[in-house]
């Protein structure tokens, strides 16, 4: 994604065969502190056997802090505070952890903090 400059859909499968992801305001480059917008959110698929279709569940921006996006050659993370981050990947992209935080109010996106990804797909939107 080199010399874009849009926002982006991240999604994550991991091991146990969730989906889940963010909305990004801005593609990811290494900075030294948090950037990014109010537009970013972080979101899962509820895959429950007695509904037919998935339902995407949306966490949305509080506005509690800033804490977007952080990341530089060793990991990626989006949402923080409280010393957790939403969702963070290792440099591999294979490594990863989500948990509760104060940027987004979100649940934890896989099914235990810490997971395996699987596949990942980042998708620049020209908007």
């Amino acid at each position: 994604m080199k010399n874009f400059e849009g926002p982006c859909i991240m999604i994550i499968r991991d091991a146990q065969n969730q989906i889940f992801g963010s909305y990004l305001s801005h593609p990811f480059s290494s900075q030294s502190h948090y950037y990014g917008t109010g537009e970013c959110f972080l979101w899962k698929l509820n895959q429950q056997q007695e509904e037919p279709q998935p339902k995407i569940k949306v966490f949305p921006w509080t506005g509690k802090n800033d804490y977007m996006m952080l990341s530089d050659s060793d990991f990626v993370a989006i949402g923080g505070g409280d010393g957790k981050f939403g969702l963070w990947l290792n440099s591999e992209l294979e490594k990863g952890y989500s948990n509760t935080c104060p940027t987004f109010d979100n649940e934890i996106l896989a099914l235990q903090p810490e997971f395996q990804c699987m596949e990942m797909e980042v998708w620049g939107l020209c908007i």
